[in-house]
């Protein structure tokens, strides 16, 4: 019995060494380990590979010119191989990343990447306690020392960039100059070693210094010279679409598709509004539901009962499998996030091993703000928006398919995605939890989800006509406030995103493509199609682009839209 237990476990580690010596394999795990982390030492923090820590992305014209030259090598390797959906995956990771170096070339025109990257890159390493702050305060400092030098590589690769992009940038400096000012050393106030907290002291100020210096640059000498076109053209969109969505459907026909959902929406929201009060405008009674919040000292509660409740409606309605009966923690959101975001899912990285919570922060008003000030942030925590909010980032939105990207064996699947998966599956949702019932069909809870489809609508249309040249800037706002709902402010703010976000449809894109999938997967199971079944297939691919999900489900190459 012992000699064949032993000859079975031979056999099962010889099969475990092919499978792992597998071409693709093989090749993929250099990719990885060679260019990909190597290469963005910030992304590799995120995803809780902490080799890079110290490490800072270079933005040198001698590094990007490697970087092209690396892409195109793995590119050839890639290709040679036997195609597979993981195969693909990563072949239209390498093409959109040589679209951008060598095509769209933003390196050369959005002086905000600098700015803000510099930014988010010392965000990551504040944002999860992965190490003791005295360990992740030294890896910062490493990070910092070499910030300078990106500002230093961004004035000189900066060529006539958009106007908008530098007036965005000189926007956002306030912002970046606080946290490095605030922020950054409130997220190590417990650190105590003197050597320590000297050398932060200096690569801080030296950082706050270039930063200063590039927004001098910014006003003085890149501004005045700032008369570059900000679009991409429809050949590029199309480019762009196609190797980060895997979408090849003609911008014509996008647009009819686009069209054709913000009439449907709009006309579902005039007929939601009606039932609610058909004396009232719809703005009207949009004003009205934003009145409807919580008070501020109440709003986690509020969030933590939501959270329970769309969790205990999943399980009972049997909607999806959640793979883990740990809720996130909800809480405040840290000091050093505020001025980022009003709620936000704080999920580790597929490889971290020591900060694996996941934390649902939510931006509470600031005690020392006025009394109006306090009413009119409430706004956007109106109990629509908390219900949307919840179901988008945790239940059963980006917390549960997080928690079954953890579970997937591909390293590929793990890293790699697309946004029209991860937002459009939480975009989707949002519809489809009140679909199935959640909030018994209140007509208020209808609302406040169909005023945020109307926005992704806006987005899907606005960045494709705005990028082709269909739509001016000022036109687009207009368009976001008209057609989309939307408040000035916001119209301005949506549209200026849309400038270096172009492809911003992936919300839309994704809920049509995901809601076309799970029509054709029940038309394919007849009697046998099951919901949850359906959600769990769909979660088991990680978060790749709709039509390799669709594959794996259909079996073929159907159209997804």
């Amino acid at each position: 019995m012992r000699v064949l237990f032993v000859l079975m476990l031979i056999s099962v580690v010889a099969h475990s060494q092919n499978q792992a010596q597998s071409p693709f394999q093989s090749l993929s795990d250099r990719f990885f380990d060679e260019y990909f982390f190597p290469n963005n030492p910030t992304t590799a923090t995120a995803d809780g590979v902490h080799k890079y820590d110290g490490q800072l992305e270079d933005f040198s014209k001698p590094a990007v010119a490697r970087r092209v030259a690396d892409l195109k090598k793995w590119e050839a390797q890639f290709a040679n191989l036997p195609s597979s959906d993981d195969r693909e995956l990563v072949l239209s990771y390498i093409r959109a990343n040589l679209l951008e170096l060598e095509t769209v070339r933003q390196w050369e025109k959005n002086p905000d990447n600098y700015s803000s990257g510099i930014t988010n890159s010392a965000y990551t390493i504040m944002s999860r306690k992965f190490a003791p702050p005295e360990a992740r305060l030294k890896s910062l400092i490493e990070r910092e020392r070499r910030m300078p030098k990106v500002l230093q590589d961004a004035r000189a690769n900066l060529k006539n960039p958009p106007r908008i992009y530098t007036e965005i940038a000189i926007e956002q400096m306030e912002g970046n100059l606080d946290f490095f000012k605030d922020d950054v050393p409130l997220a190590f106030k417990d650190v105590k070693d003197a050597k320590l907290l000297a050398d932060f002291k200096a690569s801080n100020g030296a950082v706050m210094a270039a930063l200063k210096d590039y927004e001098a640059f910014l006003k003085k000498d890149l501004l005045p010279r700032s008369n570059g076109d900000f679009r991409l053209g429809a050949e590029n969109f199309s480019k762009k679409l196609l190797y980060e969505e895997m979408v090849d459907i003609p911008l014509d026909r996008l647009l009819e598709i686009g069209y054709a959902n913000l009439r449907e929406n709009q006309q579902k929201f005039r007929e939601t509004a009606a039932k609610i009060d058909p004396r009232k405008t719809p703005q009207q009674i949009l004003d009205d539901l934003e009145k409807d919040h919580p008070a501020p000292a109440n709003l986690l509660g509020s969030f933590r009962e939501t959270v329970v409740k769309l969790r205990d409606f999943i399980v009972e309605k049997k909607i999806v499998t959640i793979p883990s009966p740990v809720l996130p923690i909800l809480e405040e959101t840290p000091p050093f996030m505020r001025a980022l975001t009003f709620a936000s899912m704080d999920t580790p990285g597929p490889y971290e091993e020591v900060a694996k919570e996941a934390f649902f922060n939510v931006t509470l008003p600031e005690k020392d703000w006025a009394p109006a000030r306090v009413e009119d942030y409430m706004h956007s925590f109106n109990r629509g928006t908390i219900l949307s909010t919840a179901t988008h980032e945790a239940y059963p939105g980006h917390y549960v398919q997080f928690l079954w990207v953890q579970r997937l064996d591909s390293r590929v699947r793990k890293l790699l995605g697309a946004n029209s998966n991860a937002e459009g599956w939480a975009h989707y949702c949002e519809q489809m939890m009140l679909d199935e019932g959640y909030a018994g069909g209140d007509p208020r809870m209808r609302l406040g989800q169909l005023q945020d489809a109307l926005l992704r609508n806006a987005r899907f249309i606005a960045g494709i006509e705005m990028h082709t040249g269909k739509r001016t800037f000022d036109q687009s706002i207009e368009f976001f406030e008209k057609e989309g709902y939307q408040p000035h402010e916001g119209a301005v703010k949506e549209t200026k995103r849309g400038t270096s976000d172009p492809t911003y449809l992936y919300y839309t894109l994704g809920k049509l493509q995901i809601l076309k999938l799970r029509e054709d997967y029940r038309k394919m199971k007849g009697a046998q199609f099951s919901l949850q079944e359906f959600h769990d297939n769909f979660m088991k691919q990680g978060f790749p682009p709709i039509k390799i999900v669709r594959h794996a489900m259909m079996g073929n190459d159907s159209p997804t839209l």
